[in-house]
């Protein structure tokens, strides 16, 4: 059996992990300056972010929910609160996305790209689901990355010190 600061180590390098992920991901959306999203850049999106979410959601769920209330203090308290504000975020960012993908799937958008459509114009409601998905992914990454912050002081403080 591993030592809990093996695992520690070990949570904290797959968390550490998914932050290539994320941001090679947002890359491929906004890095090019590109204003349409092709159902192909869409699902490689979706498949560089996908293990991202992986390599950081499996040390939460099978590691560190478990051990939260055997430690819940001052700083812990903070990292979970921080980390729930994340997937709380990530949530509310998918509500938005959801429809997107059904409103721009029902009007062929993404096999068939044309510049002169504009997404506002296919659902009355589809800049109120946009801002959904730019405030979900925004406060995803916000959050996720004070909840980093506080893990890492974490880990020093229980591991390294």
């Amino acid at each position: 059996m591993l030592s809990e600061g093996t695992t520690a180590t070990v949570a904290g390098a797959m968390v550490t992990a998914s932050l290539p992920f994320y941001l090679y991901g947002a890359w491929i959306m906004v890095g090019r300056e590109r204003d349409h999203v092709t159902w192909d850049r869409l699902v490689r999106h979706l498949r560089v972010i996908f293990p991202g979410l992986l390599l950081n959601t499996v040390p939460v769920v099978f590691w560190m929910i478990p051990r939260l209330f055997d430690q819940f203090g001052g700083v812990t308290a903070i990292h979970a609160f921080l980390g729930l504000q994340a997937y709380a975020l990530l949530a509310f960012g998918l509500t938005g996305i959801v429809r997107i993908f059904q409103v721009k799937r029902n009007a062929n958008l993404y096999e068939v790209e044309d510049p002169d459509t504009s997404l506002n114009d296919l659902h009355e409601n589809m800049a109120a689901w946009r801002g959904r998905l730019r405030i979900g992914v925004f406060g995803y990454v916000l959050f996720w990355l004070l909840a980093y912050v506080v893990g890492v002081y974490r880990y020093y403080g229980l591991y390294v010190a």
